[in-house]
């Protein structure tokens, strides 16, 4: 499993490269005016988050995906899904028939809007706009599990901690948290840093993609409260995932 999971991660990443010139606008913090100006078009959007635009692709690595939150946090019929980082509802598409509710959140409202559009078949979703720090339009313990695959490279440390602490408050008692990011300790991970080290610092993208050490994320979990940590490894990537203490309020 962990091997179809580096694959359906690999595919969603392969290609992705810099986008047009607008990247170099705004500073990194600037989540919103980055991902606005790079999803105005849906296929636009497609390419700034994952560098293809095939349907069929997205369709097999969203099923990808939901095997590996099946495996890692499981996935229930009761279930409240919350997805931080949501795009244009790539995993929302192949996880929202298989639970009560599906909640896409992005900092993009064009990404918000394709994943209206992409997603209107099914009853049971819902696309929000967060502001890019936060989750402060979600209800405290209100979700049953929150996830964030192949975004926490875009995000400076302190903006992904705060990401673990909002899931948090979420989260109801016994909820479940994924995160994700390229790991710096593997072989793969090395030669991902080095090939971004290698650019130019003055030709980086803005969104230009940072890894994390398991260390890193496994503190984030513990000092946000998190119990039954748990990470797993597979190539270039480290999953982190653990639950919110039964009993434990937000």
């Amino acid at each position: 499993m962990i091997t179809s999971v580096s694959n359906v991660i690999k595919y969603v990443l392969r290609d992705r490269k810099p986008s047009p010139k607008s990247e170099f606008k705004y500073s990194r913090t600037e989540y919103k005016k980055q991902w606005n100006s790079v999803s105005r078009s849906i296929d636009d959007a497609k390419m700034a988050v994952s560098g293809y635009v095939d349907e069929d692709l997205y369709a097999q690595t969203g099923r990808g995906t939901v095997e590996m939150l099946q495996q890692f946090v499981g996935v229930s019929r009761d279930d409240v899904f919350l997805e931080i980082g949501a795009g244009v509802g790539r995993v929302g598409a192949a996880l929202a028939p298989l639970c009560r509710h599906w909640i896409g959140a992005d900092v993009s409202e064009n990404m918000v809007k394709h994943m209206k559009h992409r997603l209107a078949a099914l009853p049971n979703v819902s696309a929000i706009a967060v502001n890019g720090f936060d989750l402060s339009n979600v209800q405290s313990e209100s979700i049953d599990v929150v996830y964030c695959t192949v975004v926490f490279m875009h995000l400076e440390e302190w903006d992904r901690y705060n990401y673990i602490l909002e899931a948090f408050r979420v989260l109801k008692p016994g909820g479940r948290l994924l995160m994700d990011n390229v790991n710096l300790l593997s072989d793969d991970g090395w030669k991902f840093f080095e090939e971004h080290r290698a650019l130019p610092p003055t030709e980086r993208p803005s969104q230009i993609s940072k890894t994390s050490t398991p260390q890193e994320l496994e503190t984030y979990f513990r000092r946000a409260g998190y119990d039954a940590i748990k990470q797993e490894f597979s190539g270039l990537w480290v999953f982190t995932y653990g639950t919110k203490p039964a009993g434990q309020p937000a």
